[in-house]
């Protein structure tokens, strides 16, 4: 057997990159995609896939990789291995320019942290771990309400692949964190791969503690110190804490993993734990077209939401992992969350409880099946809106401003200083809703994946609607690392398909309003020297879809009554250019939160009417 040698790597001139193969080692499936410059533009030309081979018999991810790989070559006609080896650099029609790659196989990245005071630095810690890619297992504090034998026997427990310790500000009260090392020195946890290894834990709390720590972890621990991630109580440090979450997730974590250390050495660029090459793509997009953006990628257990908003002049990422609601092996747990009231009402059909219930828990033990009836496909989709939402209210709670800081306000920041410990997400400041995982791209119509999206999230004002056609985003967040300019053509022109704009005023007021009252009139005129002209009033209830095509574009003036917005303020009159999408514009009067009528029968007649004004269920497309 002959080891690759490695690809270009990320240090090289991103010109010089022509073709790109990129991997993402998937839990139970490797994908592999063929990136190639066509001219002047980067596209997604070919795409391959084979079941991950991290466990038994085979114990080696390279085989998947090796044999994902080959799918591209036998359906793209270009020669990439020779034998085990990439062939590097690209020339002619034989060989890539660079090798890179994402994982989350064996369960991804694993993490424990810990914080001095739950809300504070437990929490900037959890939301540093998060946004490194990593399942929090458990937030550790000294406030925590458990003894100390119980968070001993916790660590022990769970076994993770690293801990995060943090807690005190700089130059502050050493005791407490101090006391947190000694309770994972008294636990000396194994790590769950490699038992011959030392557990990484990286300490990032207050530095005049360091000396204390070290003498506490240093011999039984693969100790890293960093800076403070929150070295005054205004201000908090993520940014390198996550870089050595990254290093050591690789050199401790994927090198222990069967076969990590032979891919490690073909790859020309770092490994990233898939979620957070997703969060780079996200980050990336943002930041090239300056807006605020809300993804979520919704798998078989786990629910990952990422948002980057600009606060203060500043953008602002966040993601969490919701562990136990997802799609197949977790869908019992979404039953479970959000009750049996909060998924039935989602269904436009009279069933039986014990039915919905049996539906749900034969899909939890038959995880791979796929609806085979109408039927099937709305329970499945009621059960993903309540998923999606559940994800989306934990995300919402944890992405906030730093609690514990006292705020200086003058009279001109009574009105929109962010309070500490609210939330950062503003769904009338959204530019850009994304949606990926199978429920959502794979649905048989665009416009259920629209509906889905806009039942649970309920955006405000004007929000692009997109989602991730075959899910490249993982690839393409590493692909960012190496050349930008390539992975954001890409996600353009490949990856996401747009959907439409969801135009949604809001009552901000008092004032109640009934069913057929008007919100607002509108006119939204398209086409070459304004050929195309929509008008009309919509009313509260309405909700209606207006065609306007995948690239095209149209000017909506639309003017609210008083106490409502659709983000010019309460009552102010607002233009803008919208942008069409395979299904079109939504223009959703039915408010914020939606009103749904409590009888059942009631309730059934307005979600036919929903499904019917947006083309959702019917002949498939």
């Amino acid at each position: 057997m002959t080891e690759s040698v490695p690809a270009a790597t990320a240090t090289e001139t991103p010109d010089k990159i022509d073709v790109v193969i990129a991997t993402d080692c998937g839990s139970t499936t490797t994908k592999a995609i063929l990136i190639e410059r066509k001219g002047d533009v980067y596209r997604q030309t070919f795409r391959g896939e084979a079941p991950t081979t991290v466990e038994a018999p085979f114990e080696d991810v390279t085989r998947g990789v090796l044999n994902a790989i080959q799918e591209v070559e036998e359906l793209s006609g270009r020669r990439i291995l020779d034998g085990e080896r990439i062939i590097t650099p690209a020339k002619g029609e034989e060989g890539v320019d660079v090798y890179i790659s994402t994982s989350s196989a064996g369960g991804g990245l694993q993490m424990m942290v810990a914080g001095v005071v739950q809300s504070m630095t437990g929490e900037s810690a959890q939301r540093c771990a998060l946004g490194a890619g990593a399942i929090v297992m458990d937030v550790l504090a000294s406030n925590d309400g458990r003894l100390p034998h119980q968070k001993i026997e916790r660590i022990r427990q769970l076994r993770p692949d690293m801990v995060l310790l943090s807690g005190g500000t700089d130059g502050g009260t050493l005791s407490h964190v101090v006391e947190l090392a000694e309770f994972i020195s008294a636990a000396d946890p194994r790590p769950r791969f490699g038992s011959g290894f030392q557990l990484p834990v990286i300490y990032a709390g207050n530095k005049d503690a360091a000396e204390k720590i070290e003498e506490t972890l240093g011999e039984k621990t693969a100790l890293t110190l960093t800076e403070n991630l929150r070295p005054v109580l205004e201000q908090e440090n993520l940014g390198p804490a996550r870089h050595v979450i990254h290093d050591l997730f690789l050199e401790h974590v994927m090198a222990q993993a069967p076969g990590y250390r032979k891919l490690m050495g073909w790859t020309g660029a770092p490994i990233l734990p898939t979620p957070a090459a997703v969060g780079q793509i996200m980050q990336t997009i943002a930041r090239q077209r300056g807006i605020n953006v809300l993804g979520v990628d919704i798998g078989g257990a786990t629910t990952d939401v990422f948002s980057v908003f600009t606060v203060d002049g500043e953008s602002v990422f966040n993601r969490t992992v919701s562990a136990n609601l997802g799609m197949s092996y977790s869908i019992s747990n979404v039953l479970s969350a959000a009750g049996l009231d909060d998924v039935m009402r989602w269904i436009p059909f009279e069933l039986d409880e014990a039915d919905l219930r049996d539906r749900i828990k034969n899909k939890m033990i038959r995880p791979t099946t796929i609806p085979q009836t109408l039927q099937e496909l709305q329970i499945e989709h009621g059960v993903a809106r309540e998923a999606l939402r559940l994800a989306y209210v934990q995300h919402r709670q944890l992405a906030v401003g730093l609690k514990g800081v006292q705020a200086e306000r003058t009279l001109s920041d009574v009105f929109d200083q962010t309070e500490a410990g609210a939330s950062l997400i503003d769904m009338m400041a959204l530019d850009l809703l994304v949606g990926s995982g199978g429920v959502l791209s794979h649905a048989p119509r665009r416009s259920q994946t629209a509906a889905m999206m806009v039942d649970a999230y309920q955006p405000e004002g004007i929000t692009r609607l997109a989602v991730d056609s075959i899910f490249m985003m993982p690839h393409l967040g590493v692909l960012s690392t190496v050349n930008e300019k390539a992975a954001t053509e890409v996600f353009e022109r490949d990856c996401i398909v747009h959907l439409g704009t969801c135009v949604a005023p809001v009552n901000v007021g008092k004032r109640e309003m009934k069913p057929n009252d008007v919100l607002a009139t509108y006119e939204m005129t398209s086409g070459a020297f304004g050929s195309g002209v929509e008008s009309g009033e919509l009313r509260v209830s309405d909700l209606r879809l207006i065609p306007l095509a995948e690239g095209a574009e149209a000017k909506l003036s639309i003017s609210p009554v008083r106490d409502v917005d659709v983000g010019g303020g309460a009552g102010q009159a607002y233009e803008t250019t919208i942008h069409g999408g395979t299904v079109g514009v939504i223009l959703d009067g039915r408010g914020r939160p939606l009103q749904m009528s409590p009888d059942p029968v009631t309730r059934v007649q307005q979600l036919e009417g929903w499904y019917q004004a947006l083309q959702i269920y019917g002949e498939q497309a």
